[in-house]
């Protein structure tokens, strides 16, 4: 991997590598991020590339229509592998481990969402370095790739030039911090508040972004509501779980969270219902599997968030 710094007055060159399979979220975040950034000082050339240059078949079943082959990419920026469906227990194809060791061998830095860790640790990219992946497929990562240092409690994990993210919805994460990397904290907070995206706590002095609330109350709490966004989650029902006071409860949670109880969960919902419009669920199922209880609900909240409707929203992400 090229350590060099780029000339930041010119366009930063962004491959995005795919195969059949990928998951639509981690190409639509980066893509969705560099773009609300295009009015920042610095500007992306993000370009999606397959192994052989043919278009791909998303895990949801759309089709995805590559730009190049990846072999024939120069001279990048940043390197950005997508997760997929099955990575963790695929076999992956020599062609496939090829084109990931070209872009790594010609990027700055390289990068992955999601299980996209599994096609860094197959090219050798993950050994003697820190990294994480979905935290479902952790010790999957970890036994397949001994050699590498696997983060289990962690949405980003940053080593040198390598960051890796865990989970579908970290593509937004990972490129925000990419971004900061670039043009400096103040960008990455203006497109963050742009896209609506919730701001978490600052990377620790070691570079690694945690995810997981250190406090075990707020932890086990947020968990439960990650898992099941559509129960009923008020300031007392989530203060009686933990035994505490909600003032108390209130409290932990702007420690840790930097936001109210309240707001984390319309948060959660919010994202659930994105994934779930996502992946091509109905506007009316979705609107009571996040959480939200009806379709009125949900629809303000997408107005409110990101100004359109969750039928306008679906249809803008299937044309992506």
């Amino acid at each position: 991997m090229n350590g060099s710094k780029p000339d930041t007055a010119v366009t930063r060159r962004v491959a995005l590598l795919v195969v059949d399979g990928v998951s639509m979220l981690d190409v639509a975040a980066p893509s969705e991020v560099f773009a609300e950034s295009r009015h920042s000082s610095g500007t992306y050339d993000l370009v999606v590339c397959s192994p052989d240059g043919k278009n791909v078949t998303t895990g949801s079943g759309l089709s995805l229509q590559a730009d190049c082959d990846a072999h024939d990419e120069g001279p990048i920026d940043t390197a950005i592998i997508a997760g997929g469906c099955g990575l963790p227990n695929r076999t992956l194809s020599p062609e496939y481990i090829s084109a990931a060791r070209h872009l790594a061998g010609r990027a700055r830095r390289v990068a992955s969402v999601c299980t996209g860790a599994f096609v860094l640790g197959a090219a050798g990219l993950l050994d003697g370095r820190k990294a994480t992946t979905h935290w479902h497929h952790t010790q999957r990562l970890q036994e397949l790739y001994p050699q590498a240092e696997i983060i289990h409690d962690s949405e980003l994990v940053s080593d040198g030039n390598l960051i890796t993210s865990a989970g579908e919805g970290a593509g937004i994460a990972l490129t925000l911090h990419l971004l900061k990397e670039d043009q400096g904290e103040k960008v990455r907070s203006v497109v963050a508040r742009d896209l609506v995206v919730y701001q978490p706590p600052p990377a620790d002095p070691a570079g690694q972004v945690t995810s997981a609330p250190r406090n075990p109350l707020v932890r086990k709490l947020t968990e439960e509501i990650v898992a099941d966004p559509s129960a009923q989650y008020t300031l007392t029902d989530l203060a009686s779980r933990a035994a505490v006071s909600p003032r108390h409860l209130s409290r932990l949670f702007q420690e840790e969270l930097r936001t109210t109880p309240a707001k984390f969960v319309e948060q959660v919902r919010f994202d659930t219902a994105r994934s779930l419009l996502d992946s091509g669920e109905s506007v009316t199922n979705t609107a009571f599997m996040s959480g939200f209880g009806s379709m009125e609900t949900l629809r303000r909240a997408f107005i409110t968030r990101l100004g359109v409707s969750p039928r306008a929203y679906q249809h803008r992400f299937k044309t992506v």
